[in-house]
């Protein structure tokens, strides 16, 4: 091979990776496996006491961990009020999410409060089962979330967090319908996250209402 065939050929390789340096510049990063997001197969025990953000959060990683879920940093998804109050919506991470079996229910933030997937046979629980909703028995379907239907926490003088969910009693808390159904075909009746308030923050009041307690929970990372 001579100098002149030789530079060409080396010119040619040359452009070959550049090429394909470029096509890899290019081409979209894959997106990662989407983060966990589950029901609680469970409540404190204690109504809407749940000690606190600290102890719902510390609910969702004992019952991740006793279902073998990944290791993450898991969130309950909570609203609190007042002041310093926050809103669940930022405390979850930045998605997207799927259940236990893998189905996404949401790819974002801003899909999770429109047009998301999360529905009876999607809402599941770490271990994969289907929580009870309206024509079961017992009706489970009221999800503890104290938050208004685009994530953020209720404004104004009334309880809609348990107290911050500290109380067992007196007050009050919002509630989202995880079945998407309700007694008629309203939008509230159908919202996963703000459906309608609990009769009281005792075991006995949330049981009347539809709920055993139980919150939603993601994984923030």
């Amino acid at each position: 091979m001579n100098r002149s065939t030789l530079g060409l050929s080396l010119a040619a390789a040359a452009a070959s990776v550049l090429a394909a340096c470029a096509g890899n510049m290019m081409a979209p990063v894959a997106s990662g496996k989407p983060a966990p997001f589950f029901v609680s197969s469970t409540g404190s025990g204690r109504g809407g006491d749940l000690g606190g953000l600290d102890g719902a959060d510390r609910l969702c990683t004992s019952l991740a961990a006793a279902a073998s879920l990944p290791g993450r940093t898991w969130r309950a998804y909570l609203s609190t009020q007042g002041a310093g109050g926050v809103n669940a919506r930022d405390r979850i991470g930045a998605g997207p999410w799927a259940n236990v079996k893998g189905v996404v229910v949401a790819s974002n933030v801003t899909e999770l409060h429109g047009a998301n997937n999360v529905n009876k046979q999607t809402a599941l629980t770490e271990r994969g089962d289907v929580v009870n909703g309206r024509g079961d028995t017992p009706n489970n379907h009221d999800i503890l979330t104290g938050s208004q239907p685009d994530g953020t926490a209720i404004t104004g003088s009334v309880d809609t967090t348990c107290g911050n969910w500290t109380q067992s009693g007196a007050g009050a808390a919002m509630l989202g319908h995880s079945d998407r159904t309700g007694l008629d075909e309203s939008v509230p009746a159908k919202s996963w996250n703000s459906s309608h308030q609990s009769r009281g923050c005792s075991v006995e009041s949330l049981k009347a209402t539809g709920s055993d307690s139980r919150i939603y929970c993601f994984a923030a990372n």
